[in-house]
């Protein structure tokens, strides 16, 4: 990654931009050859050999191997292409969204189901202080006189 953005601070989170693409070419690329039912069976029969077909770092042929999502996505790896990879161990979406997030289905589902994961603590800490900045300068207007109206 090249350039440090605003949203790099954003806990547990890796935000697929143009930079992240072309980092996890390589990724994406092996993920959508899964498609293809040859491929599949290609993989499955022979995991570490069937990437040797894609330009991959060692840290990301180490990821796919694990099945570290999370670390695939911080790599580069878009989440609907990654999703393939699941569904070719014959993982839902809703399993390794668990899995990603620390958590058992039922647990993901619940949460998923009561509106999401709370955004406190999990907002980006240059949001935090944007909120707090306008905060205080919301609340130092609300302290002040009111200004005398012009006639």
């Amino acid at each position: 990654m090249t350039k440090r953005r605003d949203y790099d601070d954003i806990p547990g989170t890796f935000v697929f931009d143009a930079d992240r693409s072309r980092q996890g070419y390589g990724i994406n690329m092996f993920c959508m050859s899964l498609m293809k039912e040859e491929n599949r069976k290609a993989f499955k029969a022979n995991e570490a050999e069937y990437l040797k077909k894609f330009n991959l770092t060692p840290e990301q042929i180490e990821a796919i191997l694990k099945r570290d999502y999370n670390r695939m996505l911080e790599l580069g790896g878009n989440i609907y292409f990654t999703a393939k990879l699941g569904a070719t161990d014959g993982h839902s979406f809703q399993h390794m969204a668990a899995v990603m997030t620390g958590s058992t289905q039922e647990e993901y589902a619940k949460m998923m189901l009561a509106g999401g994961r709370s955004v406190e603590g999990n907002r980006s800490k240059s949001g935090k202080d944007k909120l707090a900045r306008a905060a205080a300068r919301s609340g130092s207007r609300s302290n002040s006189k009111p200004s005398a109206k012009r006639k």
